[in-house]
């Protein structure tokens, strides 16, 4: 197997919404199998199938290296939904299609997730702290939407020249990409 290249701001596909997943082909697995060797190459604990250049509602998490993650179990999320958030944390998170950029972030501290696993079946399961978290951030990856559009106007204008940095190529990571 081999890792892909994972797509880094200023890609349009970034900003584009996922299709849903209407079947799980032997192509979807190999996909998703990917997608974790990918994730793992780049130190990611989340990764969406738009940050690969697949418009499909495919989403990837793995938290277990993190303290708070131990003994949560990879997890691989198709067509997920929210159907309830509650109270609210800033923290700081970072993405591996915008390297080398951190910064903090006010999102829900619980959710109720629904969302199908590999079979297509229905799941349902609550869940809080980093892995709310990070399902929040590949879901708006999903939709199009980067964790920097969470931030206020001073905040992105402080970060604007790396951005520029990152869409020209001139700031590359240490794991494989793709610019446009």
């Amino acid at each position: 197997m081999s890792t892909l290249p994972i797509l880094l701001y200023g890609n349009i596909i970034l900003r584009q919404e996922a299709k849903i997943v209407e079947e799980i082909t032997p192509s979807k697995i190999k996909l998703i199998e990917r997608m974790f060797e990918t994730m793992y190459n780049a130190n990611g604990i989340g990764l969406a199938a738009n940050q690969i250049g697949v418009l499909k509602q495919i989403m990837i998490v793995d938290i277990s290296a993190n303290e708070e993650g131990k003994g949560i179990l990879p997890m691989v999320i198709i067509n997920p939904k929210i159907l309830t958030e509650e109270d609210e944390n800033v923290m700081e998170e970072g993405c591996l299609s915008i390297p080398e950029i951190r910064a903090n972030v006010t999102r829900a501290k619980k959710i109720v997730l629904e969302y199908q696993d590999l079979k297509l079946n229905k799941r349902k399961i609550t869940v809080d702290g980093l892995l709310a978290r990070v399902i929040l951030h590949e879901i708006d990856h999903l939709n199009g939407i980067l964790f920097i559009d969470h931030l206020s106007a001073t905040k992105k204008s402080l970060i604007k020249p790396k951005l520029r940095k990152i869409s020209r190529g001139e700031l590359i990571p240490s794991y494989p990409i793709k610019l446009k």
